[in-house]
């Protein structure tokens, strides 16, 4: 019984990581955004930040308090603090499956989401979709999804396939 509910708890939390967006339109949105780095600006709770129009930016995807915050409507709780959640791998990641678990559904778009939506709406919003002004992000985007680009490591995916090595491993 015990390994069942760990069992089941443990596809919740993959669930949320992976989301909709593909592990390579997530991957490159992330390259596109820090080359998939934590950024380090000095010390202090905004040290993985970086100021971008007013207002701050932070983790591997960039993702802003207001972002975080509509995020959580579909993602959880996501540890509960806007910097802790960015300042972590698996929860920045979690943010934008939850903030396109919102935005970037059928309904809304009247498709199915693609990974241009995704990374169109990560960066002009919940309508950068059809926004003009988020084409040359897309194609940033784009052009990552073309190299397969083999020496970009995805820290997030190597932690997860860690994790279900060592879980698999005590079965």
């Amino acid at each position: 019984m015990g390994r069942g509910i760990i069992f089941f708890l443990m596809f919740v939390t993959v669930d949320v990581v992976f989301g909709n967006v593909p592990s390579n339109c997530l991957r490159c949105i992330c390259v596109v955004e820090t080359g998939c780095r934590m950024p380090h600006s000095g010390s202090g709770p905004y040290s993985h930040c970086v100021m971008d129009v007013g207002s701050y930016s932070c983790g591997p995807y960039q993702i802003k308090n207001a972002y975080w915050q509509d995020a959580r409507l579909k993602g959880g709780s996501l540890m509960g603090d806007w910097l802790k959640c960015t300042a972590d791998w698996q929860c920045s990641a979690s943010a934008v499956q939850g903030y396109m678990a919102r935005y970037a559904t059928s309904g809304r778009i009247g498709r199915n989401p693609t990974c241009e939506d995704f990374a169109r709406i990560h960066n002009g919003g919940p309508n950068g979709f059809k926004n003009p002004a988020t084409l040359s992000y897309w194609l940033k985007v784009k052009n990552c999804l073309g190299r397969q680009d083999t020496n970009v490591i995805e820290p997030l995916k190597s932690q997860l396939l860690e994790k279900e090595k060592n879980y698999t491993g005590n079965l």
